[in-house]
C-alpha cells in the first residue's frame, strides 16, 4: 500500500511574531513610499512624470508581497517610519529637489538586502529605483545650481566669517559698541566682495563657455570645401570625435546623403547640452550672494544691535549662530543627497572651531597691546 504524506509539502512555516512585526512595518512604509511618488507625480509633466508613476507601480509590487505573506495580519498597520511621514509631509507642501534628495537616501538604505523574506527581484528594484531617484534629484539640482548655491553658501559664509570677526574682536575686550560697528562694517564689505566675486566668477564661467562653444562655420563653409580635402574632418576631430564618427558628420554636412550612413553617429540637437543654464545667471547669482551673505552675517550682529553685551551677547550670538549654521548645514546636505544631521555638525564644527580660534588670537593681541 503507498505511503501518503499528511503534511503539505508546500506548505508555509507559520512566521514568528517578530517577523509579523518587520512585515507589517515593511508593508506601511512600501505604502508610504508609493504614495509619495504618487504625489510627487502630480506636480510633474510628460516624462518625469512617467516616472514616478514608475516608480510608485513598483512599490506597490512590493505591497503586495508583504500583503500575501501577512494574509488577515495586513490589516491596522502601524504608522510608517518618521522618515516617510516627513518626506511625505514635505512632498505636500514643497517642492520635489529636497523631497527626492531624502528619498534618494532613503532607497539606498533599504533592508531588503539582507532580508531574507524579501526576494532578490524585491532588493535589485530597491537598488535601481536609488539611481533613478538620484537622476531625478540630480536634475532639480541643476536647476537651482546658480542662484540657491550663490544663497546657501552665501549665507554661510556670512554666519562664519561675520562671526568669527566679532568674535576675535570681543577677545580683545574692546567696548560693545566697537564690536557692533565692526560686525556691520564686516557683514557690508563682506556682502559686497561676495556679490563681486560671485558676478565676476558666473560671468567669467559663462564668457568661457562661449569661447569653447562650436560656432556655424562649418555650415556656412561647407558648400565651397573640396570634397577630396575634406577640412570638415579636422574639425570634428578636434572637437573629440573618432575618425569615423566625424567623417560621418563631414559627409552629412556636405550633403552626401548617399554614403554608409550610421544613424547613431548623426547630429542630433538633444545631444548638445546647455551649460548656461548650469552655471546660471550672473546678475542672479550676485544678487543672491548679497542678500544671503547679508543675512548670513547680520544674525551674529543681533544681539549687539539690541543692547546685550559683555558674556549675555558672547552666548546669544553663539546659540543663533550654531541654529543657523545646522540649517544651513542641513540644506547643503539635502541638496547633494548626503546625510543631513552629518552635514549640519559638520559645518556647526568649522564655523565654532573658526570663531573659537579667532577668539584666542584677539584675546592674545588684545593681552599684547595691554
Amino acid at each position: 500500500m503507498e505511503c501518503v504524506n499528511t503534511e503539505a509539502d508546500h506548505a508555509r512555516p507559520q512566521p514568528r511574531p517578530k517577523q509579523i512585526r518587520r512585515w507589517r512595518k515593511y508593508l506601511a512604509d512600501e505604502i508610504a513610499e508609493a504614495k509619495l511618488y504618487e504625489q510627487l507625480a502630480k506636480r510633474k509633466t510628460g516624462q518625469e512624470r512617467q516616472i514616478l508613476l514608475g516608480l510608485a507601480a513598483a512599490e506597490r509590487r512590493h505591497q503586495a508581497h508583504w500583503q500575501d505573506l501577512l494574509g488577515d495580519k495586513a490589516e491596522n498597520l502601524p504608522s510608517p517610519s518618521a522618515h516617510r511621514v516627513m518626506l511625505g509631509w514635505l512632498a505636500r507642501i514643497f517642492g520635489s529637489v529636497f523631497v527626492l534628495a531624502l528619498a534618494q537616501r532613503a532607497e539606498s538604505e533599504s533592508p531588503y538586502e539582507s532580508d531574507q523574506d524579501a526576494t532578490r527581484r524585491m532588493a535589485a528594484d530597491e537598488e535601481v529605483h536609488e539611481e533613478v531617484v538620484r537622476a531625478l534629484a540630480a536634475r532639480g539640482r541643476q536647476k537651482l545650481s546658480g542662484g540657491l548655491r550663490a544663497a546657501v553658501f552665501g549665507a554661510n559664509d556670512g554666519l562664519v566669517s561675520n562671526f568669527a570677526l566679532i568674535m576675535g574682536m570681543g577677545g580683545t575686550g574692546v567696548g560693545a559698541t566697537v564690536v557692533l560697528l565692526t560686525g556691520i562694517a564686516g557683514l557690508l564689505a563682506g556682502a559686497l566682495s561676495m556679490a563681486a566675486g560671485e558676478f565676476i566668477s558666473v560671468r567669467s564661467q559663462r564668457e568661457l563657455l562661449d569661447a569653447t562653444r562650436p560656432t556655424q562655420a562649418t555650415i556656412r563653409a561647407a558648400p565651397d570645401l573640396d570634397f577630396d580635402h575634406n577640412e570638415l574632418v579636422l574639425v570634428y576631430r578636434a572637437r573629440g570625435l573618432s575618425t569615423e564618427d566625424a567623417e560621418h558628420r563631414a559627409l552629412e554636412r556636405l550633403g552626401m546623403f548617399d554614403c554608409d550612413c550610421r544613424p547613431e553617429r548623426s547630429y542630433k540637437p538633444e545631444d548638445e547640452v546647455d551649460e548656461h543654464r548650469a552655471v546660471g545667471s550672473a546678475w542672479t547669482a550676485a544678487g543672491s550672494s548679497f542678500c544671503f551673505f547679508g543675512v548670513g552675517a547680520l544674525i551674529p550682529v543681533l544681539p549687539y544691535l539690541f543692547g546685550a553685551v559683555g558674556w549675555w551677547a558672547v552666548g546669544l550670538s553663539t546659540a543663533m549662530v550654531s541654529i543657523a549654521l545646522l540649517c544651513t548645514g542641513a540644506i547643503v546636505g539635502l541638496l547633494s543627497g548626503a546625510s543631513p544631521l552629518k552635514r549640519a555638525l559638520r559645518q556647526l564644527a568649522i564655523g565654532i572651531g573658526a570663531a573659537a580660534i579667532t577668539y584666542l588670537l584677539g584675546t592674545l593681541l588684545g593681552v599684547g597691546v595691554a
